[in-house]
């Protein structure tokens, strides 16, 4: 099996979600955090432009939602540190 770009792209944000979760899980950090937020929105991101450059919509709706909610709750984050 050979990987490009594209599949690296993917792993990568997928990890960081796959980390997140696990991290939230285990009791590590907490949902209301700015790292978990955080975390998502950039797995979330690289996910979504992973499934854009190969072209497969279900997971770009999937991955952008994803990460379009953790934008709103990182701004949400951001708005009740002031």
């Amino acid at each position: 099996m050979e990987f490009n770009t594209n599949d690296y792209i993917g792993f990568i944000g997928v990890f960081i979600l796959l980390v997140a979760f696990l991290l939230n899980l285990i009791g590590k950090i907490s949902k209301d955090r700015l790292p978990y937020i955080f975390m998502n929105a950039i797995g979330g991101g690289l996910a979504c432009l992973a499934s854009y450059l190969i072209r497969y919509i279900p997971f770009v709706i999937l991955e952008g939602t994803w990460m379009l909610v953790s934008l709103v709750a990182l701004l949400q984050y951001f708005r009740k540190a002031k």
